[in-house]
């Protein structure tokens, strides 16, 4: 098994990174046998676009409310997707992130969340954004000598 995919296994390192291209992390989350999950950002124009692109990616109950709470609250459940962890990609968050920075920075605030709430019940739960450019403020996911 291979490093990050061991990464990917441990609850404590659970958190939101980036990374430059999904393939790394998309191979390393298979082999670790956690649930891949994606949601694409590209194109996404405002707040509610965004919340109904994580509502149809991930397959959303009924109940959830289209506002950042319920976003959090089924990111924090995942009933739907049993598994050992997560690793959720998001493909066009560096294009989120410029067109529409207040809409980035809450949704990074709720992923972190979702990260603590998982690390907490030891389930690894890993948000990579995908950020071609390296222009995200976050910590990248893995160096070189990690794949």
């Amino acid at each position: 098994m291979g490093k990050l995919a061991q990464r990917f296994l441990d609850p404590e390192k659970s958190g939101v990174y980036r990374v430059s291209g999904a393939g790394v992390p998309r191979t390393a989350a298979r082999e670790a046998g956690l649930a891949l999950l994606e949601v694409s950002l590209d194109g996404v124009a405002d707040k509610d676009a965004l919340l109904r692109q994580f509502a149809a990616s991930l397959g959303f109950p009924d109940w959830f409310g289209g506002n950042w709470d319920a976003l959090e609250d089924c990111l924090t459940d995942l009933s739907w997707h049993a598994a050992a962890g997560f690793v959720l990609l998001l493909p066009g968050a560096d294009t989120l992130a410029a067109l529409h920075a207040d809409d980035y920075g809450v949704l990074i605030d709720v992923l972190a969340s979702c990260a603590q709430y998982w690390r907490e019940r030891g389930v690894p739960f890993f948000a990579v954004c995908d950020d071609p450019g390296g222009a995200l403020v976050l910590p990248a996911l893995f160096n070189e000598a990690e794949r």
